[in-house]
């Protein structure tokens, strides 16, 4: 690169040898917190029982996606250095591939959080009916009362947002601490009560054991969705050319080995007839290796407290990614305001609605969180493969000389990322590929909207040019 790039590539970018300001007030401790929050969510706490209905084979998907989000996770920040701007994907299509390309991942991001949110808050519900049952004897397993707790779930989340971003990061800390160290516990202490007969049959599904690879794949991508948080926050990282790439990696490589480990246990220690029905798998894995219910309800307690956090973190990516968007005049200029607390009000009520209306469609299906899972999974890949592929396009096209040894691993590590978010897109199954092929075409009625609002006509790089 060697410098910024020219005006009519329509976005101004720094080298990735530039040191770009501390702008924000998250540092690199702060940074890892978010990506650790916002990426254990309460979708491992339930995962293990979702995974279970394809049989152990599910362990060889957690770790084709685990190297896949390792992979992403160098690609954000390889981009997050070229490009320190809020927005992440959205930054980075924008950059290389243009306006309409920028502007359709920051819509699908936004699709992407909104709908995940609900996700996390149906895991949540089950581990809030588990200590409601265990502790105060309450009986909270209807849809209607699973609703209501849900809803309550989400909005909380949205009041601290709405309170500052100050206020978010400490709570973002503290969560993170309260579910990982938990996790961690039965992740080390449950490898010694691991018996075989508990796993089942490898293949559970039936069928091929490549689809099954494939679905329960799409599956477990869900648990890694967050490695971006970083990236689309990077106006409020501290020095986000250097501590994008460090806390996605390292955010990344500890929930790795938190997941695999955890799920294994968990899988290990509860029954596969039991756990494939379990809502609250961790807290059944803490009973079974120690006895009597206590140990489970502290499972759920810290459950609680981990998808409160997930939420909190998710709330406020539900909102900065259209408001990097309407700064550049990419979405409605409602979601570039902010209030006198600093935040972008607008975005993150608009976005819990949604999220809102998301959980009660979830609940009047089947399976509530592995369809909502699903579509979030489709959603997700899409700003991930425009990343990867930004990322190629830079290697591909770059004017500077570079060595050759670092440029077979940055395209490698690219292909591997691009690859992954491939495959994550065909696992998710043909039902969340048309809703979410769907839902992305509704987009584009809404970018001719943007655009005739801002009496702008055909791509701003052509108007430049």
């Amino acid at each position: 690169m060697g410098g910024p790039r020219p005006p009519e590539g329509g976005v101004t970018t720094a080298a990735p040898t530039e040191t770009v300001p501390a702008k924000g007030g998250l540092g690199l401790g702060a940074a890892i917190a978010l990506v650790i929050g916002n990426v254990v969510g309460t979708g491992i706490f339930l995962l293990p029982a979702s995974l279970a209905a394809f049989g152990w084979v599910s362990l060889i998907s957690m770790g084709l996606v685990t190297i896949g989000a390792i992979a992403m996770a160098v690609v954000f920040g390889r981009l997050g250095a070229r490009v320190p701007a809020a927005g992440g994907p959205y930054a980075y299509a924008r950059d290389a591939f243009g306006e309409f390309a920028g502007f359709w991942n920051a819509w699908s991001f936004w699709l992407t959080a909104w709908i995940g949110n609900a996700a996390i808050a149906v895991a949540w519900v089950g581990y809030v009916q588990y200590f409601a049952k265990q502790v105060f004897g309450l009986d909270w397993g209807g849809t209607g009362t699973a609703i209501i707790i849900g809803l309550v779930g989400i909005w909380i989340p949205a009041l601290v947002n709405l309170a500052g971003a100050r206020n978010m990061a400490s709570f973002q800390i503290v969560t993170t601490i309260l579910k990982f160290v938990p996790l961690l516990f039965v992740a080390v202490v449950g490898l010694f009560f691991i018996e075989w007969a508990n796993f089942g049959a490898f293949n559970a599904t039936g069928g091929n054991v490549i689809g099954a690879i494939s679905l329960a794949g799409a599956v477990a991508l869900f648990i890694y969705s967050g490695v971006e948080s970083v990236a689309i926050a990077a106006e409020k990282i501290k020095d986000p050319a250097r501590n994008i790439g460090k806390a996605s990696v390292i955010g990344v490589l500890a929930c790795a080995v938190l997941y695999m480990l955890s799920t294994i246990a968990v899988m290990g220690t509860v029954p596969h007839d039991q756990l494939v029905k379990s809502n609250a798998p961790f807290a059944d894995a803490l009973n079974h290796m120690f006895g009597g219910t206590i140990w489970g309800v502290i499972m759920a307690a810290c459950a609680i407290a981990s998808g409160i956090g997930a939420l909190n973190g998710w709330t406020m990516l539900v909102a900065e990614m259209p408001m990097a968007a309407a700064k550049d005049g990419m979405f409605p200029t409602a979601f570039g305001r902010i209030s006198g607390r600093g935040v972008p009000a607008a975005g993150i009520l608009v976005g819990t609605v949604l999220t809102s209306v998301m959980l009660l469609l979830g609940y009047a299906s089947e399976n509530a969180f592995n369809t909502i899972v699903l579509l979030a999974s489709f959603t997700t890949v899409i700003p991930y493969f425009f990343s990867a592929a930004a990322q190629i396009f830079w290697l591909v096209t770059e004017g500077r000389k570079v060595q050759v040894k670092r440029l077979a691993r940055d395209m490698t590590i690219a292909t591997i990322a691009l690859l992954f978010a491939f495959w994550m897109a065909y696992g998710s199954g043909a039902e969340a590929v048309l809703g979410g092929t769907l839902m992305l075409l509704v987009g584009v009625p809404v970018y001719i909207w943007v655009k005739s609002r801002r009496n702008e006509f055909g791509p701003r790089e052509l108007q430049r040019g």
